[in-house]
Order: structure tokens, then C-alpha cells, then sequence
């Protein structure tokens, strides 16, 4: 019979080859400006540019789509691409949060709805927090049933988007504090421990979505008799589990597959002996 930390090294292989993925349909670049920021399903875009609003000229040309924009404006024209989206049916949940839109070489250019990123195809980034307790155990989530993304499942500590008026530092800051009611001062140990990449179809507005993301993720020791609080409605309760029960489980599919994979990375490191990296940006 397997042992959970065999069962959990196969759905580890399997889930680090599904997080490589090419799209699911044909796709063409997205450019801002004349710097490519993302990519669309071909077709998708077709009915939107001639009726987008607030005067941005969206045209298909050499292959791909290009949002010509005068200076200052590439925010404005991606919202007004995010809210033609939207209405016709074809974006992901709408969250008012604005995340930061990078061109190819990682400079961020403009912002967008965090609801149009997989749509448009945009690099993403988010954060996730691997909380210990002194003897080994893991403290975990379970996601709420009325959220939108991955609803019931169980999580890390932490987990969520870097938005973009956040460094990768105020987003653990203010993530940790949102979903587990803790502040990373009164953490032991808060230190980088690696990162996980995407690049694979996504579900938003009806299958057309590419996830393209990086999660950085951090590892922290809870101190003794501390209990994680959600508060902002997202999570429906917090578990302390032993590693081999973590692992049982993700190999069940009860984690989102982002989690899984941090607790992974998580566990090559500790069998391993890696020092986590207390500086990080």
C-alpha cells in the first residue's frame, strides 16, 4: 500500500506537467501601445473593438490585436476592453481591484479589472503563505463556498493576488491580515521559500481564458496557542493538520492545485535542508 507521501508524489508530478500548458484555442498577441502585454482566443475580440468605449482604437493587424492608446491612457483603454468583456459575457469574476499589467521584459505599464487578466491573457502574480506551528504542523483553510474562484476547497494559510498598489511585501501583509487575522511582525521566521509558475488554459468567460502567473511563496511559523481569524468573509474555517494528512489530502484533489503545488515546493525544501532566503523583495 502507498504511502501518503508516495500517493503525494505522483499527484505532484501529474499537477507540475498540467501547470505547463499550451492554450486551448489558437490565440493572438495583445499589444498596448506596441508592447505586448497578453494574448486573446482567436475571435473573441472581433465584436468588441467596434463598439469599445471612451474613444480607443482597437485594430487587428500582422496577427495580432493593438490597442493604440496616447500616452497616460494604456489604463483607461484595457478597462474599457475589461468592461466590453464584461458585458458581452465573456470575463471572469468581477472583483473592482486592479491588478498590474507588464510588457514582456516585466515593466508594468498600465493597470486592469482583475476580472479580465486570464481573459486578455495577462501575467499575473500572487502570493501564498505556508504557516507552521513549532511541533511541524501545517495550519490550512478552507475556502468559502460563495467564493468565486475554487469555492470549498482547501488552501494554505494564505493565498491571493498581488495587486497593483502592492509590492510583493504589502500583499503578504495585507493578505495574511485579510484571510488569517495575523500580522507578519508577530510571525516567527516569515521568509521566501520559492515560486510556482503557470501558464495553462483557465475557465474564465466560458473556457477562452490562459493563466499566465507566478505565486512567490512564504513560509512562517505561527507562535503557539495563536488561532488563524478569518476577516473578510473568504474562508469558512481553519484546520491544524499533520504533514501527512496535508499530503493525503492534496492527493485526494481537496486542494486547489496552486496550494498543492506551494506545499510541495514546501516539501522538497525541508527534505532538502534549503535555508529559506529571509530578504526578498
Amino acid at each position: 500500500m502507498s504511502t501518503p507521501a508516495q500517493t503525494f508524489a505522483g499527484w505532484l508530478a501529474a499537477a507540475r506537467v498540467a501547470a505547463q500548458q499550451p492554450p486551448a484555442q489558437a490565440r493572438l498577441p495583445l499589444q498596448v501601445a506596441g508592447q505586448v502585454v497578453g494574448s486573446v482566443a482567436d475571435g473573441v475580440l472581433d465584436t468588441v473593438a467596434p463598439a469599445l468605449q471612451g474613444g480607443h482604437r482597437l485594430h487587428r493587424q500582422a496577427g495580432g490585436w493593438h490597442l493604440d492608446v496616447p500616452a497616460g491612457q494604456a489604463t483607461a483603454g484595457l478597462n474599457a476592453i475589461a468592461a466590453a468583456l464584461r458585458a458581452r459575457g465573456q470575463c471572469g469574476p468581477w472583483r473592482n481591484e486592479q491588478l498590474a499589467v507588464p510588457n514582456a521584459q516585466g515593466e508594468v505599464i498600465a493597470t486592469v479589472e482583475r476580472g479580465a487578466v486570464r481573459v486578455l491573457g495577462i501575467a499575473t502574480r500572487a502570493v501564498h503563505l505556508v504557516g507552521l506551528v513549532p511541533d511541524g504542523r501545517m495550519w490550512v483553510q478552507l475556502r468559502s463556498r460563495t467564493k468565486p474562484n475554487n469555492p470549498g476547497m482547501w488552501d494554505t494559510l494564505m493565498g491571493g493576488m498581488v495587486a497593483a498598489v502592492d509590492t510583493l511585501d504589502q500583499a503578504l501583509a495585507r493578505e495574511t491580515w485579510e484571510e488569517a487575522g495575523l500580522r507578519t511582525a508577530e510571525l516567527a521566521g516569515v521568509a521566501h521559500g520559492g515560486h510556482v509558475l503557470f501558464s495553462r488554459p483557465s475557465r474564465e468567460g466560458g473556457g477562452i481564458g490562459y493563466m499566465v502567473e507566478r505565486i512567490d511563496w512564504f513560509r512562517a511559523t505561527v507562535p503557539e496557542g495563536v488561532v488563524p481569524a478569518n476577516q473578510d468573509g473568504e474562508v469558512e474555517r481553519f484546520e491544524l493538520l499533520d504533514l501527512g494528512e496535508v499530503q493525503d489530502r492534496v492527493a485526494r484533489g481537496e486542494f486547489t492545485q496552486e496550494a498543492g503545488l506551494v506545499i510541495g515546493g514546501y516539501l522538497d525544501n525541508a527534505a532538502a535542508g534549503a535555508q529559506p532566503r529571509i530578504n526578498q523583495e
